[in-house]
């Protein structure tokens, strides 16, 4: 595969991760995808290939509850997005998932996200 975008980049990136991080029905894979403007995360099991839980900037129960500066494009949104998937899964009985960065840096939003819902609760 050649790399002549970043996206490209990060698709290879994604392939490699996803090679060894696994979903199970006790343990989901959370993974989190970031475009400029929002934050989507979404807890799936690998094995039924189902979608236990999802989360982002767009859905209205969440977009209501963000103050001004909180946004899908900042670091402050990020982190109300890490709570509201927090809370969903604890909710459901989940309380340990598996983190997949979905190939991009662990850096800025996506380690927002992750330490969120680590003090929120989740176990990873």
């Amino acid at each position: 595969m050649l790399i002549k975008t970043r996206e490209d980049r990060r698709t290879r990136i994604k392939y490699r991760i996803r090679k060894r991080v696994r979903g199970t029905e006790p343990r989901p894979r959370l993974t989190v995808f970031r475009s400029t403007a929002h934050i989507y995360v979404q807890v799936v099991d690998d094995t039924t290939g189902r979608t236990v839980a999802s989360a982002s900037s767009l859905e209205p129960s969440v977009k209501g509850g963000l103050a001004a500066q909180e946004k899908g494009g900042n670091i402050a949104g990020a982190k109300a997005i890490g709570r509201a998937i927090a809370t969903r899964l604890l909710e459901k009985g989940v309380k340990r998932v598996v983190f997949d960065r979905n190939g991009f840096l662990y850096h800025g939003r996506v380690k927002a996200v992750a330490d969120a819902a680590r003090e929120a609760g989740l176990e990873f």
